[in-house]
């Protein structure tokens, strides 16, 4: 890939370079265009060309992200089984909630880009002020469950042995919360904006310094005391604080965001704006905790199977998230393209962008699947050198290719339907199919069996029951989609 092929180059002096030159370009192209908002600027381009280019500027950034935690994963793997162990659970819980309260930000995008397709970009600041709002509970509400982990470790059965280390991870990682979701609202707005590429730089030059810094701590030097795995946990800390001073820069000093008319004093909450989020993005948020809880509660409930399993686990679970980037990629550049459409008032110009983003996604998900089943035992041996670690998780691996396509495919259409502020019916199907389906099934598997089948004492169990739920999941969330936008599409057309 062409990210990998250029990664020897990643230097601070290049990365400068690289995020100048976007500035720059950036800069120009609202000044050329005059309000980038007009759907008449891009008339003459194809919607898959902007879709593709956008995927690809938010999937770099994603992959930089993700980065953080295999950066982290290949560290505690090396440090030893006890650092990866401790570092599946933690992580587990971190992401849990880190990527639900993001639910609330990320259903922003729609509003975001609906507002410059109706060439409204002076309100999208009144917008982001409200959201403030919403980030500062959100805050609060994450912190509470990071720094008191210990009632959710009793209750998923983590080994007692292993409890204090994930405490003392989260009471440093907690910390790192509000920035990375006041960033994570930075970059929804420059999404909606169609301008990801300042994000995905940002992150980029985080991961440069995310590298050294996790190795330093950990295994210490420099008259640095060796941490451990909580040496990771301050690393992901620096690099949030990091990327939010960055971003706050460049809103204050880049002209691309002066015609949002950011940098006012707070209005007082307002009413009628937050309960328009709540209604789109607390829904949202709580699908994306369904999602999520769905796999991170597998890395808890899996600890009780011993060491080696909770590590393979790991293992095949930081895969999957990184395969998760590339729809999810694409899931963020089709919104933003619908959101634009529909504020333009095109409701057939979106429709044909829900169904280029359906082969799409199906299409990558296949080929990206098929890679990773191939080249299963090779990756897994990246993570570990102990051979125990190695086979299961080249065995899990096997399975997490075979659910990645019904993953992609459902990913990108959740993204679709909030869009049409359909919110409630997909977070009605997630609890049933993802938790009561794919996690119940699979602790079920695991551990008691089910009918004629013998429980499997192994974490494959929740990896064969959650690739079920997962393709009756993508059935369901796609018919919602096809019909709703055929509606829409079919009301503007009776319409006129």
């Amino acid at each position: 890939m062409a990210w990998r092929r250029s990664a020897p180059a990643l230097s601070p002096g290049w990365l400068a370079v690289r995020l100048r030159r976007t500035v720059t370009a950036t800069m120009r192209a609202v000044t050329t265009a005059s309000d980038s908002c007009q759907p008449a600027a891009r008339a003459d381009r194809s919607d898959l060309r902007v879709i593709a280019g956008d995927a690809w500027a938010v999937f770099v950034g994603q992959v930089a992200v993700m980065g953080f935690a295999v950066v982290d994963t290949i560290v505690a793997g090396r440090h030893s089984d006890l650092s990866l162990a401790t570092l599946s659970i933690g992580a587990a819980v971190f992401v849990t909630v880190h990527v639900s309260l993001m639910g609330l930000f990320t259903a922003l995008l729609p509003i975001w880009a609906e507002l410059r397709g109706a060439r409204r970009l002076g309100e999208v600041g009144g917008s982001v002020r409200q959201a403030l709002y919403i980030w500062a509970a959100a805050s609060l509400l994450g912190l509470a469950v990071l720094l008191q982990p210990e009632p959710l470790l009793r209750w998923t059965d983590v080994p007692a042995g292993l409890q204090p280390v994930v405490v003392d991870y989260l009471a440093v990682l907690g910390w790192s919360l509000p920035a990375a979701l006041l960033f994570r609202a930075f970059g929804t707005l420059n999404q909606a904006l169609g301008r990801p590429q300042l994000v995905s730089w940002l992150q980029v030059l985080a991961l440069a310094v995310k590298l050294p810094l996790s190795v330093w701590l950990t295994f210490g030097g420099a008259g640095v005391p060796a941490l451990g795995v909580v040496g990771c946990a301050w690393a992901t800390f620096a690099v949030h604080g990091l990327l939010l001073g960055l971003a706050l820069w460049l809103l204050r000093t880049q002209p691309l965001y002066e015609p949002l008319q950011l940098w006012r004093r707070p209005e007082p909450p307002h009413g009628p704006t937050l309960a328009a989020f709540a209604r789109l993005g607390v829904p949202a948020a709580l699908t994306m905790l369904v999602e999520i809880t769905s796999f991170t509660l597998m890395a808890l409930f899996v600890a009780r199977l011993g060491t080696t399993a909770t590590a393979a686990h790991q293992i095949a679970a930081n895969v999957a998230a990184l395969m998760y980037m590339a729809p999810l990629s694409l899931a963020v550049a089709s919104s933003a393209r619908v959101g634009w459409w529909r504020g333009a008032g095109d409701e057939a110009r979106a429709r044909a962008v829900v169904m280029q983003s359906f082969w799409l996604a199906g299409g990558l998900g296949i080929a990206l699947a098929a890679m990773v089943f191939v080249a299963k035992p090779w990756i897994a041996a990246v993570y570990s050198a102990q051979a125990g670690v190695v086979l299961l998780a080249a065995r899990l691996l096997g399975w997490v290719a075979l659910l990645h396509a019904a993953d992609a495919l459902q990913t990108v259409a959740m993204f679709l339907l909030r869009c049409y502020r359909v919110t409630l019916a997909p977070f009605v199907v997630y609890g049933v199919l993802l938790w009561g389906v794919g996690l119940a099934g699979g602790y079920l598997l695991a551990y008691h069996g089910v009918g004629p089948l013998a429980a499997q004492h192994s974490p494959v169990a929740f990896w064969q029951a959650g690739g079920g739920a997962l393709i009756v999941v993508a059935l369901l969330v796609w018919l919602m989609l096809g019909r709703v936008s055929r509606r829409a599409a079919a009301s503007v057309s009776v319409t006129h």
